[in-house]
């Protein structure tokens, strides 16, 4: 087992694997061994080598929020999934799917580090909050756009995704959620709006207007009204998320290469590019060094039921 401890926010450049002959060992060869082998500080990885399904469970220390360790992580992860990926191997035994879930129970990830965030807002480190930003859509672009790869991905929602966490859920290609699933955008709350994508995604599959609406509202939404506008793919009953998941890649199993290019399709057709995101990130750090004290206090608030809502499922 390989402990990984890869740069935080401010250098999330890995260094490339070399990749060993293709040989396979009992469905896997050696880079998907050791790849799936991996340990992470905050997250848990397995290869499902029979479905050719890469799972990634995030599992942050503390507060349920994208940290700088979790976005490490994150970044060093995705990293390594090109080399699970072996263009001279039949297209059945190369990777099909990545599943982004979480490890946490109720809690898909509530989004961005506040926190971090109010800190460097009192300090004034527009570089900072900059900075934190473009390692987060960085990590979203690279599972919107599925690595360069030739595989699906999916989000599966088992808890609340707000804020960065529903950010994340939308860069993949499908969402499955389980019914108590929630999801929103609470960031107007605190006089801020989201800045790692939520706009572009959700006007691209809503349309402007609503995407505006859905900012603005600030609402928590129910899985089921995401599922009746097209936001979420697969509805499941509650504790039946994985096996609705595992259902939908054995049942479309013989059309792989027909979804996955479909979705490529989507991607060429409607792109988000990394820049738009990346540009996005940077009105969001002029804003969010705006904020006034009452703003932060606001925000301080959101923090601190985090904080209890993390130790109680702890608890």
């Amino acid at each position: 087992m390989t402990f990984v401890r890869a740069p935080l926010v401010s250098d999330l450049e890995t260094q490339s694997l070399s990749r060993p002959s293709p040989a396979r060992i009992g469905g896997l060869d050696a880079a998907e061994a050791q790849i799936a082998a991996t340990t992470y500080e905050t997250l848990d990885v397995k290869l499902d080598a029979a479905r050719r399904l890469f799972w990634c469970h995030l599992r942050p220390l503390e507060r349920p929020c994208f940290s700088p360790e979790l976005l490490r992580d994150v970044a060093a992860m995705q990293r390594s999934i090109p080399q699970m990926f072996h263009r001279d191997l039949p297209a059945e035994e190369s990777l099909r799917y990545f599943v982004c879930a979480s490890a946490i129970p109720g809690i898909f990830n509530l989004g961005g580090d506040l926190g971090l965030f109010g800190s460097l807002i009192k300090q004034g480190d527009l570089a900072g909050l900059t900075r934190y930003g473009y390692a987060a859509v960085e990590a979203i672009h690279r599972n919107h756009v599925a690595f360069d790869l030739p595989v699906v991905t999916i989000a599966l929602v088992q808890g609340d995704a707000l804020g960065g966490g529903f950010e994340c859920a939308l860069a993949h290609d499908l969402i499955i959620a389980e019914r108590s699933a929630k999801f929103g955008l609470p960031e107007v709350l605190f006089n801020l709006f989201p800045g790692m994508g939520a706009y572009s995604f959700l006007s691209r599959r809503l349309g402007r207007q609503a995407a505006e609406k859905f900012i603005f509202s600030g609402r928590i939404h129910t899985a089921q009204e995401l599922h009746e506008i097209g936001l979420v793919d697969v509805l499941a009953e509650d504790g039946e998320g994985e096996a609705a998941l595992l259902d939908y890649v054995d049942r479309n199993a013989r059309w792989h290469n027909s979804r996955q290019a479909t979705y490529r399709a989507r991607r060429r057709v409607d792109p988000v590019e990394l820049r738009e995101l990346r540009d996005v990130v940077e009105v969001w750090a002029e804003a969010a060094i705006r904020l006034t004290d009452q703003d932060l206090r606001r925000m301080s608030r959101l923090t601190g039921a985090q904080d209890r809502r993390m130790s109680a499922t702890a608890a």
